[in-house]
């Protein structure tokens, strides 16, 4: 789908649909009460006979608008007191969804002319593009036969203000490259974990650090083994697949500007290994590298915007299995930091990887650190599949990133790293343990990585909850990518 600005009256060419809104109960949004004086009166008596009532989510498609269009579509706002971030971007996802039912090539979108709270133009352009590639988006390229999902919405001309255009063609920009970087997150996650490997990870990092020019460095196993990071290499050990420990380095900004690490979980499937998880729901386990998908996404949403800043994306990966030589509960290893960890369940591996690409970072000297994982079914038990987990060492940077996730609405929920949790860690006979027990699982998850991020400041993004769905909409979400472009355009911006 191609996407434009646009300024003016509401119109369309013959094969074309023009999408204004509706309040409830029965108030034209201002572009429709426009269209309506174009067609005499007819959208205010569709209105007044009760056949859109304006509630959320509703929509309704005319035929043959006298004076006007081919094709009008009505859409529900809900109450204009009420209408929100939220509201908004249903009303856009409706819209979305009905258009795809009708034969439709182009549409004309005036959604993005309503007042949504104190929002820019640049956000509700961005926000129109994103929710209309992810109504879009399907994952087929697993299937033998490709599948015509009967759309035929081919351009969308986006309406806003004259004086706009400028920050309206911003925020098309910055809508663009979060949809791309999602589209390659949901794609990494929805591959299955037979082609989607520790080794695939890499080509395909490597593609895209060639594509947008930026430095990467994969380590093997021996590089690992060198540097001593047998924390991640003992949760490879069951594995037959050969762990990578990927770095991609955008240099955007001057030399002696200090980098943004992302740190991504890069499972790319999760038995449990030794702490073997049930069957039920296992296949979903190959949605346990999200995090390392994410920053790959937002990697190329950084690329595509050319951000004048220093990122740099860490990905250890690989599989965790059981098997002859895979690590047992009861083990002892020592982390590149030279900590020592009691090993008491096998399935509270992605801390394993993570502490050591936490201690890796340090060589950056970075200005922030964000770890995003997959980590904790605590963290689903906490806050549901609405809000990723937020855990920070600093509570500047944790205030930061909860508001990024609140403007790109990848929302976050501030939990405590209190000392107090530390307790549940100490082991007998290492320096601490990987679990903590049953009670506060997210919180003690992000307790064990803290011992690792003394150094920096840094926020830990468990997205366990956030980073697929299950059910008859299975399959990745790509969250949280609008969430750290949000949070790198608003430190570009900064610096």
């Amino acid at each position: 789908m191609e996407f434009s600005i646009k300024s003016g009256a509401p119109q369309t060419g013959g094969n074309g649909c023009l999408v204004v809104g509706v309040f409830e109960p029965r108030k034209l949004s201002a572009a429709a009460a426009d269209l309506d004086r174009t067609a005499q009166g007819y959208l205010g008596k569709v209105v007044r006979r009760g056949d859109m009532q304006g509630r959320p989510g509703t929509t309704l498609l005319l035929q043959d608008v006298p004076g006007a269009a081919t094709r009008v579509l009505l859409v529900g706002l809900g109450r204009e007191a009420e209408f929100r971030d939220k509201q908004y971007r249903d009303a856009v996802a409706a819209a979305i969804r009905a258009l795809n039912a009708t034969g439709a090539e182009e549409a004309s979108l005036h959604l993005t002319e309503l007042v949504v709270g104190k929002r820019d133009v640049a956000w509700k352009v961005a926000h129109a593009v994103t929710v209309a590639r992810e109504s879009a988006y399907r994952f087929t390229r697993m299937k033998s036969k490709s599948e015509d999902n009967g759309t035929a919405l081919r351009r969308m001309a986006l309406s806003v203000d004259r004086a706009a255009q400028k920050h309206a063609a911003a925020g098309l920009e910055r809508g663009l490259a979060v949809a791309h970087g999602m589209s390659l997150a949901k794609d990494l996650g929805n591959l299955p974990p037979n082609v989607c490997t520790p080794a695939y990870l890499a080509a395909q990092a490597r593609e895209l650090a060639q594509h947008y020019r930026m430095k990467i460095t994969v380590l093997e196993r021996a590089d690992m083994q060198r540097l001593g990071m047998h924390t991640l290499l003992s949760v490879a050990q069951g594995s037959a697949q050969p762990p990578k420990f990927i770095v991609i380095e955008h240099r955007g900004g001057p030399k002696t500007m200090k980098p943004v690490a992302l740190v991504g979980k890069g499972i790319t499937f999760d038995t449990g290994g030794i702490s073997i998880k049930p069957a039920a729901e296992m296949d979903e386990m190959k949605f346990d590298m999200c995090g390392a998908a994410s920053v790959l996404g937002t990697l190329k949403a950084v690329g595509e915007m050319k951000l004048p800043i220093n990122v740099v994306g860490v990905v250890p990966t690989t599989e965790n299995m059981p098997g002859g030589r895979a690590t047992r509960p009861g083990d002892i290893v020592k982390s590149l930091s030279g900590q020592t960890v009691e090993i008491l369940n096998t399935d509270a591996e992605g801390r394993l990887i993570l502490c050591d690409a936490l201690t890796y970072v340090e060589r950056f000297e970075p200005a922030a650190v964000i770890d995003i994982a997959t980590l904790t079914g605590a963290c689903v038990i906490a806050l549901g599949h609405v809000a990723s987990g937020l855990f920070a060492n600093d509570d500047a940077l944790a205030r930061e990133v909860a508001s990024a996730g609140e403007v790109s609405y990848d929302r976050v929920w501030h939990m405590p790293l209190w000392a107090d949790y530390q307790e549940q860690l100490k082991s007998n006979f290492a320096d601490f343990a990987n679990i903590g027990g049953r009670p506060a699982g997210a919180v003690t998850a992000a307790c064990f990585l803290a011992r690792f991020a003394g150094k920096f400041k840094w926020a830990h993004l468990d997205i366990a909850g956030t980073a697929w769905k299950s059910g008859k909409e299975k399959g990745a979400t790509g969250r949280p990518v609008p969430l750290l472009t949000e949070f790198l355009v608003n430190r570009a911006r900064r610096k």
